[in-house]
């Protein structure tokens, strides 16, 4: 069933587990990501960015969508829909009023002190209507047409100011990953993941996922990360399923089989994922 964020990521943060959201880019992707979370036994949150969202038709179709697979598929697991990096207060608002359970808002690249008066906005608005809410700070760095743009950590006083004052149910800080599918050796900063876990009283959520190894994730869970933000590992999985199905069949138009093709390699990932959750595998 469809719930917020709260209690779903305040279970995983004692149990030291690791709770995905995995962004979603269309109908494939979202019943596929409810599918096999529902067979694993697991809670998921659905990540929809405002580029996902214009390109599926807007905030009440993605809402539509998702009560209505989790209805008709009869999904019994935990689902929290999610919107992706808000770009601003009324984007949440829109959001929240589709019926969105979690809206984040960042505003990262604004002063501290700005970041926080914005999230307060959306923080009163979203405890009316029980949705929960994520805010970020710091800088992260992305893969871009210039290659890798290196971004800023924050520090652990900043850090609790900002959680403190703003009342976030989780928050996204820069530890030292990347959006985006980096192939490099990036300088995660554990020591600063352990110093946030044990003195934030609310969840800590990675971005940039992708292109972290099993065993980079598993460290990352071990030091604190509660939340993990996954899109490019998905989507890069499931490109090549795709041409891999297009090449071995040249003359198929229908586009239900093509982009179905990438349906088995999008669950494979998202169990390579998921097991990062048990220890020595």
């Amino acid at each position: 069933m469809l719930v917020n964020s709260r209690k779903m990521l305040e279970k995983a943060k004692k149990e030291k587990k690791v709770v995905y959201q995995f962004n979603i880019n269309n109908l494939e992707w979202t019943r596929s990501i409810l599918e096999e979370c529902d067979r694993l036994k697991v809670p998921v949150i659905l990540g929809a960015s405002e580029g996902a969202i214009k390109y599926m038709g807007g905030y009440d179709v993605v809402a539509s969508l998702c009560y209505s697979l989790i209805t008709d598929l009869e999904i019994k697991t935990d689902v929290c829909l999610h919107l992706d990096h808000g770009s601003s207060v009324e984007s949440c608002i829109r959001a929240i009023d589709a019926g969105f359970n979690s809206v984040m808002l960042d505003m990262s690249k604004k002063p501290l002190k700005e970041n926080i008066e914005l999230t307060k906005e959306v923080v009163k608005y979203a405890k009316n209507n029980n949705v929960s809410v994520e805010a970020e700070i710091g800088s992260m760095g992305s893969i871009s047409g210039k290659g890798l743009e290196i971004g800023t950590n924050t520090n652990l006083k900043d850090c609790l100011t900002f959680v403190e004052e703003t009342g976030i149910d989780s928050v996204a800080a820069a530890v030292g990953t990347v959006h985006g599918i980096y192939r490099g050796e990036l300088n995660i900063d554990y020591k600063l993941i352990e110093q946030l876990y044990e003195n934030l009283n609310v969840p800590l959520v990675l971005h940039g996922g992708s292109g972290l190894d099993s065993e980079t994730l598993r460290k990352c869970r071990e030091a604190g990360v509660t939340k993990i933000n996954i899109n490019s590992d998905l989507q890069e999985a499931w490109s090549k399923g795709v041409r891999s199905y297009l090449e071995e069949n040249k003359d198929v138009i229908d586009p239900r089989k093509i982009i179905g093709s990438g349906v088995a390699a999008l669950k494979e990932m998202i169990d390579i994922k998921i097991n990062i959750n048990k220890d020595g595998k």
